[in-house]
């Protein structure tokens, strides 16, 4: 695709020079997609149809079709550890790897850079010369492009680049290039350049791709022009769902510019179209509101920290902050805040309250189980693994039984110490646990009761001895007989396995059945931390409190992540906002 600007006065602005470039007859453009602030390698193809000049407002239209996303009294263990952080802690799978280093993946030779990207804009002779210094197999003018871009050199830089082209090109460059220019524009808010590609890119496209209108509408909600990246969003609306980020962009600018009911508009359309706001969004909300008297303001933020409630989100360290202030400046409500840790018990060690508890009521406990019998154990992917006749074999096992107090994952738990004989493994968590007279179901497969160097019969046998146990065939898929079982027994039951169930939480139909199946894996699952020959086990300590935003109506308390803590999806917070009203 090649495009005609020196039909514009603005060309001028873009390219001091006298090349020009030149649109020939519609034609397929290559465009890369472009997300908030980086453009992805993958190009996808669309068909912009040039419209002349004089139709300048003409409606601009997506034509790229693309898609979006909707969207009780516990026992404890004696040999729990009380230095170690539970299993869902912030950074405890990051220090699990770290203790227990795996092989590695062949790591890539990093590549080269046949050239030195230019610091300063190049006269063409330049650009010719360092085209013919330039080893690489892909084209060049693709290459420097990307290079370009991704390291964010100046706008002056890549303006020489795209006069080079043009120049050797009669005029000629390709839509790529201009979109690449776009975003360089906009991560270095030069407003005036922005303004000059929007009046081009209206003036000739009829329609254009999700990644240059995410570009457009960034690099005008600072501006004075604002309102036209509203208008922009519009467009979007008549072919698509905008993005979250579109949203945030828009919501924001109209916060800047102080059109506060423009801002919660935007924000609750987000919210009906079931997009998840960016922290970022929410964040200007509160930052905006601080020092600010208006009870409708406010009721609006706490429904916000609600969401988060509702839909198990945590803010960033910075938004914490925000939180925290906004609290504090509200006239005449005299709100203090602290960060804080909860302790094991779950109490704030900010104020003493203590924090909801991680066990789910009777009454929740029923819904999660009724929703894992059918997602899971009945409409799961089990039977890829195993049989119906298996798996009804099983449950007239656990149905025979009295309820257990821990089902273990007996091939998971013996595999946990790579060094050690497996059978042995498992025969030490089993004895353990036998001796504080609890009833222990162990799920095993077939090939565990063969004698070998990692299975002993002798210590299989004891393992029989010392509790129930089901051994599957060798195909057959543990972790749906672990559920059953578990759920099964009752909400005391607890279950041992390294396995953090990431696919089974998927199964389940919304966000509220996940949020209870975390909660209640969270209150269930057992970890061994160490085993050391002829001395006790210990395990990770189970919480006892749900890390979720919570308020009395007098306090708040905030699980937030800090900044320096890698948190993994299956992870929680350990640090606490703790916000309470003086009286």
């Amino acid at each position: 695709m090649t495009f005609c600007l020196f039909v514009f006065r603005s060309f001028s602005k873009l390219w001091k020079n006298n090349s020009y470039l030149w649109l020939g007859p519609g034609n397929s453009l290559s465009l890369f997609l472009v997300d908030c602030y980086g453009i992805r390698n993958k190009q996808r193809w669309f068909s912009l149809t040039t419209v002349s000049p004089q139709n300048t407002k003409a409606v601009n239209l997506l034509t790229a079709k693309t898609r979006y996303h909707r969207k009780g009294d516990e026992g404890s263990n004696n040999q729990v550890s009380s230095d170690s952080p539970h299993l869902f802690a912030a950074g405890a799978a990051k220090k699990r790897a770290q203790m227990n280093p795996q092989s590695k993946d062949p790591v890539s030779p990093p590549l080269r850079n046949t050239i030195q990207l230019p610091t300063k804009p190049l006269n063409l002779e330049e650009w010719d010369k360092l085209k013919e210094d330039f080893k690489g197999k892909a084209n060049f003018e693709n290459w420097i492009s990307s290079q370009i871009t991704h390291c964010r050199s100046s706008v002056d830089v890549a303006k020489s680049l795209l006069a080079w082209v043009a120049a050797k090109n009669n005029g000629i460059v390709s839509y790529d290039l201009l979109v690449k220019y776009l975003y360089l524009c906009v991560f270095h808010k030069q407003t005036a350049e922005i303004f000059d590609l929007y009046e081009i890119m209206k003036a000739r496209y009829k329609s254009l791709e999700p990644g240059a209108y995410t570009l457009l509408i960034r690099g005008l909600i600072h501006s004075d022009r604002w309102r036209e990246a509203l208008l922009l969003l519009e467009d979007i609306k008549k072919v698509m769902i905008p993005s979250k980020k579109n949203y945030d962009d828009c919501i924001q600018g109209a916060l800047l510019h102080q059109d506060v009911d423009t801002a919660w508009n935007l924000y609750q359309e987000l919210l009906g179209h079931d997009l998840i706001p960016m922290l970022e969004t929410l964040k200007a909300f509160f930052d905006f509101g601080k020092d600010m008297k208006d009870d409708q303001y406010a009721n609006k933020l706490l429904d916000v920290l609600l969401y988060l409630r509702n839909n198990q989100l945590y803010p960033g360290e910075s938004f914490a902050h925000s939180i925290k202030a906004w609290f504090e400046s509200v006239p005449g409500e005299q709100w203090k805040g602290q960060f804080t840790t909860i302790q094991k018990s779950g109490q704030c060690l900010g104020c003493g309250k203590t924090i909801e508890s991680i066990y789910l009521s009777p009454e929740e406990y029923e819904f999660l189980k009724e929703n894992i019998m059918r997602n899971v154990i009945d409409g799961g992917d089990q039977y890829k693994k195993t049989t119906p006749e298996e798996l009804k074999r099983f449950q007239n096992f656990v149905n025979n039984h009295p309820p257990f107090d821990i089902v273990i994952d007996g091939l998971n738990v013996a595999k946990m110490f790579p060094k050690a004989r497996e059978s042995q493994v498992l025969l030490d968590v089993v004895s353990q646990l036998s001796k504080q007279n609890l009833r222990l179901l162990v799920l095993g497969r077939k090939h565990m009761l063969k004698q070998g160097s990692r299975w002993r019969k002798d210590e299989m046998e004891k393992v029989q001895k010392q509790a129930s146990c089901f051994f599957a065939d060798d195909i057959s898929k543990d972790d749906p007989f672990l559920l059953y079982a578990t759920l099964h027994s009752g909400n005391h039951c607890k279950f041992i396995t390294k396995d953090l169930m990431r696919d089974h939480k998927a199964c389940l139909p919304d966000a509220k059945t996940q949020h209870l199946f975390f909660k209640w894996q969270q209150g269930h699952q057992l970890a061994i931390i160490s085993r050391f020959p002829g001395s006790k086990i210990s395990f990770q300590h189970i919480l006892s409190y749900d890390t979720v935003v919570q308020t009395t109506g007098d306090s708040w308390h905030i699980p937030f992540d800090e900044d320096l803590v890698e948190r993994y999806s299956y992870e929680v917070p350990n640090k606490w906002l703790c916000l309470r009203r003086k009286t």
